[in-house]
């Protein structure tokens, strides 16, 4: 299904096996999806579509009560929109499960993300119509054991998606303005939030006018972690590094990558990336990335109280 419009409904049915995208809707004002499911039925995942809800330069954007599943790319995506919430959706067995990008003013809440690749994503990318998002809250979400293969394909211009590793619960990449709070985060063998730049990718960086590649304001606070047991997983070059560095899987691994322009000591936090969790054993990892160098070169640091000590408040123009 393909939609534009404004003030439009899509309310309990359910699209399987599309070629590409279950649903698409594009340039709608005032749109709701409730009670939707999307789908595919194929034992192959390489011959499921890319996304199941798929609302792109969207106003208004109400998605509610949807089940999403078997995605290769993510079951909810939620591309260059505006004023958008996400509640009491059951996104399971993607690639991705939810994930808002190059969006403004962003609520996702109530919603269970289970055994997908990765839980919930707020990304900014470049070269998209609408340059970059801010102001995503993620907050009262179960985010339960995402440690499901990567199966989406790799496209000629490279596709951050792909690099995913297996067990990543939550994933900021080039956010802006960006809070995750109150989420129960369970039983991910990778890390359960991950805060990276675009750079950590390795795909070329473009100069984009008004997209960044940096993660910054970002307040991480009062969720719950629960781990599991063993190695993180090394099907992807990130888990590897995780692996051997951190040996173990980790509850908000940092890339450290800063933009030198704001500062050039990351222990000082120019990017203003605050942590205030109440795990008292929180398993907290910040990379030391030199310009030159390979995986091994890598360093760590385990310095969470440079990052403890701030907050940043981030207000959507949504009404809920």
């Amino acid at each position: 299904m393909k939609i534009a419009g404004n003030h439009v409904t899509l309310e309990d049915f359910t699209v399987i096996d599309a070629p590409g995208d279950d649903i698409k809707t594009q340039k709608c004002d005032y749109l709701t999806f409730r009670r939707v499911n999307a789908t595919w039925s194929h034992t192959d995942l390489a011959k499921s579509g890319t996304y199941g809800i798929y609302p792109v330069q969207c106003k208004n954007v109400l998605i509610e009560e949807c089940e999403v599943s078997h995605s290769r790319d993510a079951g909810i995506y939620v591309g260059q929109s505006e004023h958008i919430i996400v509640r009491n959706c059951y996104a399971h067995e993607n690639v991705a499960g939810i994930e808002i990008e190059n969006s403004d003013d962003a609520e996702v809440y109530k919603n269970r993300a289970i055994n997908n690749t990765s839980g919930i994503l707020v990304f900014n990318l470049p070269g998209l119509p609408k340059a970059a998002g801010s102001r995503t809250r993620v907050y009262d979400n179960l985010v339960k054991e995402n440690n499901h293969d990567n199966f989406a394909i790799a496209s000629s211009n490279g596709n951050p998606i792909t690099q995913i590793p297996p067990g990543t619960g939550m994933i900021v990449l080039a956010g802006n303005d960006v809070e995750f709070f109150n989420n129960q985060i369970i039983n991910h063998k990778t890390a359960s939030i991950a805060i990276l730049d675009y750079q950590i990718t390795q795909l070329k960086v473009p100069n984009h006018p008004g997209w960044s590649p940096f993660a910054t304001n970002i307040y991480i606070h009062d969720n719950t972690y629960e781990r599991t047991m063993g190695i993180p997983d090394m099907s992807k070059d990130f888990g590897k590094l995780i692996t051997a560095k951190c040996l173990k899987s980790q509850d908000v691994v940092y890339d450290g990558i800063i933009d030198e322009t704001k500062g050039t000591d990351p222990t000082k936090n120019p990017m203003k990336i605050c942590i205030k969790e109440n795990t008292p054993d929180l398993r907290f990892t910040r990379f030391i990335i030199p310009k030159k160098g390979g995986i091994m070169d890598i360093e760590v640091a385990n310095d969470l109280h440079n990052f403890n000590n701030c907050t940043v408040e981030v207000k959507t123009a949504v009404k809920l």
